[in-house]
């Protein structure tokens, strides 16, 4: 009977120290919890601090876009560009004083080629004939005509396809300048400990583009 006695006593013990036991190793990933809460809350802050600066050292890509379409040059200045500046009214002045140039001979074609059709009877309505276009061929001065007006309706495109690359051009880098291009990236990559959703821990993986 005493031996009987000893071996349930023996028993219990050793079940109940097993049970310690299992209560010990049972995983308990509250820490872990906690670091990834940490480290995200910090990762998150961090992110929104950057995205504040970048907003207040940046000025915003649609701003840009309006501005160039109200004054042409006006995005490149907001985007730090000023030198482009001269850039962009050089080429309107440049189409323009074409255009203008165009439209001029155009003009005096255009009269010489009417007065001569209709001879004396001419009521001089585009002009009189200008003394360098006198007693030139009919054929050759509508020909002339029709090649320099086509001329300068494609100037008026030009001017057009110019005031478009200048909006373009503010729009596009007001999108890129934000972007660091530079030769000195560097790549970092970072392997911790995370918790998913179900609550079962894992790996995370994370690659940062920073500078040297």
């Amino acid at each position: 009977m005493k031996w009987n006695n000893l071996i349930i006593l023996i028993f219990i013990f050793q079940t109940g120290e097993l049970a310690a036991q299992l209560h010990i190793i049972e995983p308990d990933y509250t820490l872990l919890q906690n670091r990834y809460s940490a480290t995200f809350i910090f990762n998150y802050n961090d992110q929104d601090n950057n995205e504040e600066t970048t907003n207040q050292e940046y000025p915003s890509p649609r701003s840009v876009l309006f501005k160039s379409m109200m004054i042409p040059g006006w995005g490149q200045v907001t985007n730090r560009q000023i030198w482009k500046v001269p850039i962009v009214y050089g080429l309107f002045a440049g189409v323009g004083v074409y255009t203008a140039h165009l439209n001029s001979q155009y003009q005096d074609y255009r009269a010489a080629y009417y007065n001569s059709v209709q001879g004396s009877d001419s009521d001089m309505r585009f002009g009189p004939t200008p003394e360098y276009l006198q007693n030139v061929n009919v054929n050759q001065l509508q020909a002339n005509r029709n090649t320099l007006r086509n001329q300068r309706d494609f100037m008026f495109v030009v001017m057009g396809l110019a005031y478009g690359l200048n909006i373009l051009d503010a729009y596009v880098y007001a999108h890129m300048r934000s972007f660091d291009v530079s030769d000195d990236l560097s790549a970092r990559t970072i392997i911790e400990p995370g918790i998913f959703e179900n609550g079962t821990p894992g790996i995370r993986v994370s690659l940062t583009l920073q500078s040297k």
